[in-house]
């Protein structure tokens, strides 16, 4: 995945400028006028084997709340939350305005990988006039000409660099054992209730409302001990019913929340029980591979017979997730919480499971020594050995003759003898088959 850089600052600071200096190019329209840009520009750059994607956006107003300046707000802070670094530019000749002030205010709470940039400062290193953009708080000075092209090649350089190292630490923080849980489902089915529950206090907005979540929202927590970061994500509709271009952001950043998630929590209405955009959701966690826990909420607003009819939705909309664990709750009451936990355990455990190669083949042939695989045409199928082939999900590879003749129905048995054994509850198991090659097909007798 391209990184992403937004260009962000007051008008007339020669944002467009840097932005064509980075793409090579004259997509962005440069005048000495405040105000020309204003919708957010896109724009791609390479440096050596290095490429990226460049964000321009108009003169940023965080406070503003009316007019145009409000529209080019809102489209700045979406290019911030696409970002992964921030580039904030100042005026190096005009100096420190109060719109800098609020400006970097907001990218402070933000907490977002930020460069301060004073563009414009050709003949201004030694003058000591740069000192006073300190007063920003946001660390080192960056000075640069984006109209002569100076500075502009080290300050790409550290921009890939901090993008870089970002992605070590979320690696690193990876390996000591943070799950990604990420809570998804249709609109207005009580995410950020749940996590509110959890935190213990109103972090997240929470709303009788479809869409008030509108970003991928990751928020850290622990439990007895282990490190979790929760992400609440925007619920996803269908797609005839996503309007605007805010919502179509928010769609992608769900989907993209759940590829980069170890656990999915997967909420499901039960005032409302499973429908056709529940089974797209369940089916693109499942194609994606990650663990699964499902938990049905607002329990306690449905009666004994809405609550069969639920059930019985779940057996024949979401057969697909048999091996997932499922639960009935009521976040707002806080009612059958403290299982959901146990579950979500479960499912990491099972999607990073350690498979032997002794131990997965001789559950293989005793599978077959069990029943054999049918014949197909003048073969029958011989399965020799397995071994794993990757985690999370856990992927078993089977070696053999004639494979391509194993039926779907022999796949779900070996699935079902995996699963027993291995205990793998709340993770999708994928089974792959390679069949050797015959040495004697290319000759002739």
């Amino acid at each position: 995945m391209k990184p992403v850089l937004a260009l962000v600052g007051r008008p007339n600071v020669g944002k467009s400028t840097l932005f064509n200096r980075l793409t090579k190019s004259r997509d962005a329209i440069v005048a000495d006028y405040a105000g020309l840009t204003r919708d957010r520009h896109y724009g791609n750059g390479k440096q050596g084997k290095h490429e990226y994607i460049v964000i321009d956006t108009g003169g940023f107003e965080p406070d503003a709340d009316a007019g145009i300046y409000k529209e080019m707000a809102k489209q700045t802070r979406q290019a911030v939350a696409e970002a992964d670094v921030v580039i904030f530019m100042v005026d190096a000749r005009a100096g420190v305005s109060a719109q800098d002030h609020d400006i970097a205010n907001y990218l402070r709470r933000l907490g977002k990988p930020c460069l301060l940039v004073a563009n414009k400062a050709e003949g201004l290193l030694a003058s000591g006039q740069l000192v006073e953009f300190y007063e920003l708080g946001l660390g080192e000075v960056h000075a640069v000409s984006a109209a002569h092209n100076q500075g502009v090649r080290p300050l790409l350089d550290l921009a890939l660099q901090t993008i870089q190292h970002a992605e070590e630490e979320a690696e690193e923080a990876e390996q000591i054992g943070v799950i990604k849980l990420a809570i998804a489902g249709r609109p207005n089915v009580g995410k950020s209730t749940l996590i509110n529950v959890w935190l213990g206090e109103e972090r997240l907005v929470a709303f009788d409302l479809p869409g008030t979540t509108r970003d991928a929202i990751s928020v850290p927590f622990e439990r007895n001990g282990q490190k979790f970061e929760l992400i609440d994500t925007a619920g996803l509709r269908r797609r005839g019913k996503v309007f605007e271009a805010i919502e179509k952001f928010s769609v992608v950043k769900t989907l993209q929340a759940i590829e980069s998630a170890h656990v999915v929590l997967l909420l499901i209405d039960a005032t409302q029980g499973v429908t056709d955009q529940d089974a797209h959701i369940a089916g693109y966690i499942l194609e994606n591979g990650r663990a699964v826990v499902l938990a049905v909420n607002k329990w306690d607003a449905v009666d004994d017979y809405q609550r069969e009819l639920v059930k019985r939705s779940i057996e024949t909309r979401l057969p697909f997730l048999k091996f997932a664990n499922l639960h009935f709750i009521s976040a707002q009451k806080r009612q059958g919480l403290g299982p959901l936990w146990a579950s979500i355990a479960q499912a990491y455990k099972a999607a990073n499971c350690k498979m032997s190669t002794p131990v997965l083949t001789r559950l293989l042939l005793e599978a077959v020594q069990f029943q054999s695989p049918k014949r197909g045409g003048m073969f029958r199928p011989k399965l020799r050995y397995a071994h794993q082939g990757g985690m999370n999900p856990p992927v078993i590879v089977i070696h053999g003759n004639s494979l391509e003749h194993v039926t779907d129905a022999y796949k779900r048995f070996l699935e079902g003898r995996f699963r027993q054994a291995f205990d793998l509850v709340g993770t999708p198991l994928r089974i792959e088959f390679k069949t050797s090659s015959n040495p004697f097909a290319d000759k002739v007798a």
